[in-house]
């Protein structure tokens, strides 16, 4: 049985054609670095360790890399080309003796079953290499892979020196390989740097070994809507397109009602439950996991860390974060929910803000089953609502000023006006219940005699805080 492969991501250029001091690697495709989408492809593989050289902004890379299991940092320096990138992987490689899967950091679409493909062809040829080669329109920049009248490869040359004929052919070199390691590592000690930019390119080892007696050289064409890579920000935007294309049809699968998939930003590996349907206008981030029989948008925005339970609804212009929405919890309108607990069956009014943010910290607000927060409602963290407890319209409940369990409160700052077991529900439907023998409502007592007040054991809440930012 062959060793398990063992991969060599190339991640060491700069990308100035992407214009950005960020590395190129690190752009984000369906809300994730491309180079973590490389890495997933190989995982795919029977690939046990992975070697990533890393140049221009290795610390940024290295760090985006450290929670990447079986990934170990090189650093090539200075940046001499793709052949000098893979020699400065050989260390790593001191302990290894079998095949060796190379593959750009910049080819975030490639999937995990073609480069198994290449390995698995790789091996059944014995071969000393073997490269995926994809067919384009326009191979203006691409390297050539030039055929004999057998159809073998004779040589890969690169796209400024190759003459008018070879200009002409349309496959291309997708910068994925296959190696025997031996015979690569032999081959690119013999690679001269090119005259031009003293570089030294892969490709040209993989010419050393065409030549070579009795080494073998394979192409295996690949799918070009994989293959294709990133070299600036329109080819990011053409793979953003795909990426999205392939995350909507995954929950698809699953059993989510996506009705305009156009229309929905979904980034990659964000959970969804079937029965779920999502409307247009929809973003939902990386980290965020959403229940079965769920309803999301028009217009929603959930950020990560937020987890809807089954049955949960989150409407028009509702941002969500670091929020824990209840089974069957409605929070319908234009509403900020930031680093809130909502339990069970729970009604949060339009225009409902979660005050998380005081300047300097973010602070949690827990609110209990069926609890009922009416519109315009201003929750200054930390603070809880208890189970059945209400808010009335405009209400600010400020920070530390709890909510017991069945008390509605109402006003600015938020003070009590009656209470009722837990599990009695209001008498109205709406509000607080309707008292008066007089024929007037609790509220309008309050407003007009003081000391009603005292009878009725309402006590003055002390002075607000100052309410803080959402964030």
């Amino acid at each position: 049985m062959a060793n398990p492969v063992l991969a060599i991501v190339l991640a060491a250029g700069k990308g100035t054609r992407m214009q950005s001091d960020l590395p190129k690697v690190l752009h984000p495709i369906a809300g994730v670095p491309m180079i973590l989408h490389v890495l997933r492809a190989i995982g795919k593989t029977d690939a046990k360790r992975t070697v990533a050289v890393v140049g221009h902004g290795h610390d940024q890379v290295e760090v985006e890399l450290k929670s990447s299991k079986g990934v170990q940092c090189v650093l090539q320096e200075p940046q001499q080309g793709t052949g000098h990138a893979v020699l400065s992987a050989e260390p790593a490689l001191a302990d290894y003796d079998g095949d060796v899967l190379v593959v750009s950091g910049d080819v975030p679409l490639v999937r995990g079953q073609t480069l198994q493909a290449l390995v698995r062809t790789h091996r059944q040829a014995n071969a000393s290499c073997t490269l995926l080669s994809m067919q384009v329109e326009e191979p203006d920049g691409y390297g050539r892979v030039v055929r004999g009248s057998e159809g073998n490869v004779r040589k890969i040359v690169e796209d400024a020196h190759a003459s008018q004929e070879e200009k002409d052919i349309t496959e291309v070199n997708a910068g994925v390989y296959c190696f025997r390691k031996s015979d690569l590592f032999d081959a690119l000690r013999k690679v001269v740097p090119n005259a031009v930019n003293g570089e030294y390119y892969i490709t040209d080892a993989i010419g050393i070994l065409i030549a070579a007696p009795g080494k073998e050289v394979r192409v295996v064409r690949g799918p070009l809507e994989e293959l294709h890579g990133v070299n600036d920000l329109s080819d990011l935007a053409d793979t953003e397109v795909e990426m999205q294309r392939r995350v909507v049809a995954a929950l698809v699968r699953r059993g989510v009602r996506i009705p305009s998939p156009l229309h929905c930003y979904i980034e990659s590996g964000v959970e969804v439950g079937a029965g779920t349907v999502i409307h247009p206008f929809t973003v939902i981030r990386r980290g965020v996991r959403v229940g079965r029989s769920c309803e999301v948008g028009p217009f929603a925005h959930l950020r990560a860390g937020t987890l809807l339970d089954d049955g949960a609804q989150v409407g028009n212009f509702v941002e969500a974060k670091e929020a824990r929405i209840g089974a069957g919890t409605k929070a319908k309108h234009l509403t900020y929910l930031g680093d809130v607990a909502i339990g069970a069956g729970a009604n949060i009014g339009a225009g409902t803000v979660v005050a998380n943010y005081d300047g300097q910290r973010k602070y949690r607000t827990e609110i209990a089953d069926g609890a009922f927060i009416g519109s315009g409602t201003i929750l200054v963290a930390p603070v809880k609502v208890g189970r059945n407890a209400r808010t009335g319209a405009g209400a600010v409940v400020t920070r530390g000023h709890d909510v017991p369990d069945g008390q509605t409160v109402v006003g600015v700052p938020a003070r009590p006006v009656a209470s009722r077991p837990p599990s009695e529900p209001s008498r109205d439907g709406a509000g607080a219940p309707r008292t008066p023998r007089n024929g007037k409502s609790v509220f309008l007592i309050k407003e007009a005699k003081g000391a009603k007040e005292a009878e009725a054991g309402v006590e003055s809440a002390p002075a607000p805080d100052a309410p803080p930012a959402m964030g």
